[in-house]
């Protein structure tokens, strides 16, 4: 897309939109072939000209042009040895994007599809969540094109050791805290953090998603899904609903979309779907936590393949993934409620529409901009009740907030303290985005409130400390 537009926030100045189009042209400029980031810049963008109206304080500071640009990119070599003898070559990253509120926060994703422009846009968008969660943690994101699918144990640990003996010279408990991603499970942290504490001799906060002997906090697995799935019950509480009953849509089957389907549970909805990359189960009775336990051994210690699924439960059909497709099967379902949770770009504006004409009334993203530009616009012109990743599914970073004061007080809270303290956390985070959107002039669009509430924190604090 050459321009703005597809979001824009209503303003009256010419001089803000070419401020804002300026940027967006320049950022394009200087990161070629990197549209992932382009497309969460443009959608933050977008939405900030009631802002840039009415302080314009942050134009003369070039507050846009800065929060565009990582503080620090880092990009290794990680050479590693297979069982067979046979030494390895990958890439390591980390993008260090703003620490303005805190230390760098952000997870590692093991995948071949990593790449910097991906790693960038993961960055950017953590900044505003992270701003979002009322902690003081700034944004960051890294990972690798390491693919622990396949690998051994040991192999998962020489590059997970590997990996770490370049990134320790560059994080710490009050620096940068990795967590996990995708492809980034408690085993890897618990060999990240085990290479980190022998390089470094010392035991500290320095990675999240510990296990819970040494450190870690009790819910940050199932943080960000049943973050998501509390978020949608505010969003639902706004219109005199509950999820009582509702048919839901949810995709992916890792670690935020199992959660989001046990909280969904315990909040008495019937969640229907789960997916992988080889395609998509339908369960029209329903996942059940029988099943549920299923497809967690299924999938957490066996690393099996979803259409096992339809094999196990006959209430369950599989739709194998279909490339030539131009949307996907699980988008085009009845149902009330749909919880994207599987990875970026998942729903496109022809997913979106069927999504719409299927009677989604309620759409809440677990995983990282998991809609299209497009697709978004499609949800807003609808109406339907639409929750940004950024704030639905700030829950995992919560959590991960919350593991890092326990860290530095040196104590371990029960599971009651941090699921109260994750569910105090998003109720604040909608009722932030709700109020923000309606002081700009947009009541009910949580995108616009979402981000102009994430990046005031962010600009206040950057105007605060100078040029640092």
């Amino acid at each position: 897309m050459s321009g703005l537009g597809v979001l824009e926030a209503p303003t009256r100045s010419p001089v803000v939109k070419e401020h804002v189009l300026s940027v967006m042209n320049s950022v394009r400029a200087k990161n070629p072939n990197e549209p992932e980031f382009h497309q969460a810049v443009q959608e933050v963008l977008e939405t900030l000209s009631p802002v840039l109206e009415r302080h314009p304080e942050y134009r003369s500071a070039r507050i846009l042009e800065r929060i565009v640009e990582p503080e620090r990119v880092l990009m290794f070599r990680v050479a590693w040895m297979d069982d067979q003898g046979q030494v390895q070559v990958n890439r390591g990253f980390r993008i260090q994007m703003n620490s303005a509120i805190g230390p760098y926060k952000g997870g590692l994703r093991f995948h071949p599809s990593v790449n910097l422009g991906i790693l960038k846009f993961l960055a950017f968008e953590q900044v505003f969540k992270n701003s979002l969660t009322t902690l003081p943690m700034g944004g960051g994101k890294g990972g690798s094109d390491f693919d622990p699918k396949g690998k051994s144990d040991n192999e998962v640990m020489r590059f997970c050791q590997s990996f770490m003996t370049e990134l320790s010279r560059h994080i710490g408990p009050d620096t940068d805290v990795p967590a996990g991603d995708i492809g980034v499970g408690g085993r890897e942290i618990g060999y990240l953090f085990g290479q980190y504490r022998r390089l470094r001799n010392e035991f500290s906060g320095v990675l999240t998603g510990k296990g819970l002997g040494w450190g870690g906090s009790l819910i940050r697995p199932e943080a960000t899904g049943y973050g998501c799935v509390y978020f949608a019950a505010e969003m639902l509480k706004t219109r005199k609903q509950s999820l009582e009953g509702k048919v839901c849509l949810v995709s992916g089957s890792g670690n935020v979309s199992q959660y989001t389907v046990e909280k969904l549970l315990d909040l008495g909805a019937r969640p229907v779907t789960l997916s992988d990359s080889n395609g998509v189960i339908y369960d029209a009775a329903g996942i059940d936590r029988e099943k549920l336990a299923w497809v967690m051994e299924l999938k957490n210690s066996k690393r099996g393949r979803i259409m096992e699924y339809a094999d196990r439960f006959k209430s369950a059909k599989f739709i194998p993934a279909d490339p030539s497709l131009d949307h996907n099967p699980l988008w085009d379902l009845n149902a009330d409620c749909a919880f994207p949770s599987a990875t970026q770009n998942e729903i496109n504006g022809r997913d979106a529409a069927n999504l719409v004409k299927r009677g989604v009334t309620l759409v809440a993203e677990g995983a990282n901009m998991p809609t299209t530009l497009d697709g978004v616009k499609v949800f807003l012109d609808s109406g339907l009740m639409y929750g940004p990743a950024k704030a639905a599914n700030a829950g995992g970073v919560a959590t991960s907030g919350l593991e890092m004061s326990q860290n530095s007080m040196r104590l371990s809270w029960t599971r009651e303290e941090v699921d109260d303290r994750l569910h105090k956390i998003m109720i604040a985070i909608h009722q932030a985005c709700e109020t923000t959107a309606e002081k700009f002039g947009a009541p009910g669009h949580l995108v616009i409130g979402a981000n102009i509430a994430g990046f005031l924190k962010v600009a206040d604090a950057m105007m605060d400390q100078g040029l640092a």
